[in-house]
């Protein structure tokens, strides 16, 4: 994230170059970290502008354009922005006018620049893109090639590959390398579901959560984004990666199987989605006997609507309405030091043989 000033600094005529040349940027490397999105506002067009683009997107809801257009356009779009705007409304940060997720997308990013710039100095350029909404990918990717980033890491924010998360954001920036005269040489990064310093920063954060109840939890609750059960069958891998994520939790924590189980939010229209359904899962565990629980999203990089205002507010309504007593929502990672140290981990692994630390 360069300031103008900085950006003509590091502009000059290549040596050798007529006098004529258009003065180039000097050459860096370029860290786009990129999250799912949010609405510029919680009233009903900023609600719609982004569900249009988000419910378009062929990678979420892949149903023919002919079929759901109309639905969407018609029916949808007339009605959900009501309902999702006073969801947002009901969690939006409104000191800074923003979203939750936009917030903390700024956090992370500032502390992974401060990380990345004390061990690269001037070399790289760290910032930030949304999938949906405002910064836009393009935009993001057009500033870094004009401050002189001739190759660019794209990081999209998921622990787990699904086709509606990871590969939807490196659709849109491969779509944006295509607006661009002098293309950088770009990589992307893997999924970091499994790598330990990731599940090491998720037990921290329960065993921290953990250490300040009176009374233990009786089952900690993984509650996942959830896709259609189809796209599994399709070979999208994110169902198994969300199951080796709550497997690797456990046996860092040294936990029973009873103790920890995997559950799935989320659920949209009528097709069979992954389950259990999240939702459904805490009422029976609260008919089962279970009234004090916990639960967590690790899924999700940042907290936002689905972990703020579904899991925070209608997931423990379900569980309170069937007897539960206790429901302890434990954060996501944020911009925990351990989530930025897992998160610069992955990212020094993917800079390998294009840079190497500066002591």
């Amino acid at each position: 994230m360069l300031d103008s000033s900085s950006t003509v600094k590091a502009m000059a005529r290549p040596t050798h170059a007529a006098t004529d040349h258009p003065e180039v940027a000097k050459p860096k490397i370029g860290i786009l970290l990129a999250n799912l999105g949010t609405p510029d506002n919680y009233d009903y067009w900023s609600m719609r502008r982004y569900l249009n683009e988000f419910l378009s997107d062929r990678r979420v809801i892949d149903y023919s354009p002919w079929i759901w257009q109309p639905l969407l356009q018609l029916i949808i779009l007339s009605k959900r922005p009501f309902s999702s705007g006073a969801a947002y409304k009901s969690i939006w940060n409104e000191e800074d006018g923003e979203s939750p997720l936009m917030t903390i997308t700024k956090a992370q990013t500032k502390k992974v620049k401060e990380v990345m710039t004390k061990r690269h100095g001037d070399e790289v350029m760290v910032d930030f893109c949304m999938r949906y909404g405002n910064p836009s990918t393009r935009s993001k990717v057009a500033a870094m090639t004009a401050a002189g980033c001739r190759k660019i890491l794209f990081f999209p924010l998921y622990p787990h590959y699904a086709g509606a998360t990871s590969a939807t954001a490196n659709d849109e920036f491969f779509r944006s390398l295509t607006y661009e005269k002098w293309q950088p040489t770009t990589r992307t990064v893997d999924p970091y579901f499994d790598r330990p310093d990731y599940i090491e920063a998720l037990a921290q954060s329960i065993e921290k959560a953990y250490a300040g109840m009176v009374t233990k939890p009786d089952i900690l609750v993984c509650s996942y984004h959830g896709v259609p059960i189809r796209y599994l069958m399709e070979g999208d891998p994110y169902h198994c990666q969300c199951q080796k994520t709550t497997r690797l939790l456990k046996e860092r924590l040294g936990w029973a199987d009873t103790e920890i189980t995997t559950t799935f939010q989320s659920k949209f229209g009528p097709e069979e989605w992954l389950q259990p359904y999240t939702v459904e899962e805490v009422a029976r565990l609260a008919e089962a006997g279970k009234k004090n629980i916990a639960v967590c999203a690790p899924a999700f990089s940042a907290d936002c609507i689905e972990t703020l205002e579904e899991i925070n507010e209608e997931i423990k309504e379900s569980f309170e309405e069937a007897g539960g007593e206790q429901f302890t929502y434990i954060p996501c990672l944020n911009d925990d030091d351990a989530h930025i140290t897992a998160l610069c981990n992955t990212i020094e692994d993917n800079l390998k043989g294009w840079i190497e630390p500066q002591n």
